[in-house]
């Protein structure tokens, strides 16, 4: 028995000529929030259902909660939870009409006993007879996750949970997620949102379908090997654009009232700036942030996909 409940490895998914998933290897130890991290279109939300059996991979092996995550399809749905960035309820059913629904679904035994279980546990039990179309979308999201709770899976697959949801209603759902995590459950997150990001135990950044760094937070943000300086003073925005044009600056980019600048290589950076280190400019040194190193993975995989389009266009030219 492995302490993996993610074990995959080379995990394609390609639809005609497009590579939506690109050989992507992931580890995720059991009872462990693993965030999964990359911009729209980067492949996410298909390789999530690779892993939960909606969708069959192209290429690749290995094994997801004990099963192989290929011939064991069926076998893994039932043991994992799937939470889609759309809320997919019916609007006219009740909270608790709605969550025995999904318990005839799965077959859950002792339905009603579950159902009432899962209201309590995810704190729905007062509001069980409001109709689901009028509820704001914190409590939409808490009903979609205990949706996916019912039949007690191992393993929790969330797309997206929080978007568009108020920032009270994340943190509850944030503190809920740590919860049962604390209790076994392992969770693989698609977010945007670095603070929540930064709630995680582990990180997987995804770029247009190859995954360019996954490890706990530090890690993640050591690999971007970036020094970055914090500026203050007037008129940033000219000094930002005087400062993109440098080759040792990666990015510069406004935080409030100042602008961080980053470069991979701490001598070309120093050289960007000196020039500008004068007053009525005031600079520091700081940690890179989560943030700096995702912007930095970002650019990198954008890169990546106009040199792969570049190719394609020049093979299909010849």
């Amino acid at each position: 028995m492995t302490d993996l409940a993610i074990d995959v490895r080379g995990m394609t998914k390609r639809f005609g000529s497009l590579v939506a998933v690109d050989h992507i290897d992931l580890q995720v130890p059991y009872g462990t929030i693993c965030g999964f991290l990359g911009p729209n279109g980067s492949g996410k939300t298909t390789f999530i259902r690779m892993l939960c059996g909606l969708l069959r991979a192209d290429e690749g092996s290995g094994q997801c909660l004990g099963f192989d995550v290929i011939r064991d399809s069926e076998r893994i749905k039932r043991q994992v939870g799937y939470m889609t960035q759309k809320f997919s309820f019916y609007e006219d059913l009740s909270i608790a009409e709605n969550l025995d629904f999904v318990a005839r679904m799965y077959a859950v035994p002792n339905r009603r006993d579950a159902v009432q279980k899962c209201l309590e546990r995810l704190g729905l039990a007062p509001r069980q007879k409001q109709l689901a179309g009028q509820l704001s979308g914190g409590w939409k999201q808490r009903l979609a996750l205990a949706a996916c709770m019912l039949h007690e899976p191992k393993l929790l697959l969330l797309d997206e949970p929080t978007a568009g949801v108020d920032p009270q209603a994340r943190r509850d759902f944030w503190e809920q997620i740590h919860e049962l995590a604390a209790e076994g459950l392992t969770f693989l997150i698609a977010t945007h949102y670095m603070d929540e990001a930064e709630r995680c135990h582990r990180l997987a950044y995804i770029g247009y379908g190859h995954l360019l760094v996954q490890g706990a937070l530090q890690d993640v943000i050591n690999t971007a090997h970036l020094t970055t300086w914090a500026v203050s003073g007037p008129d940033l925005l000219p000094l930002r654009d005087a400062l993109r044009k440098h080759p040792g600056v990666t990015q510069a980019v406004p935080f409030g009232n100042t602008l961080h600048v980053s470069g991979s290589d701490a001598v070309l950076l120093e050289q960007a700036i000196a020039p500008h280190r004068r007053e009525p400019y005031v600079w520091h040194q700081i940690e890179s942030s989560l943030e700096d190193a995702f912007m930095l993975f970002m650019s990198q995989a954008s890169k990546h996909r106009d040199e792969q389009l570049r190719r394609s266009n020049s093979q299909s030219a010849a």
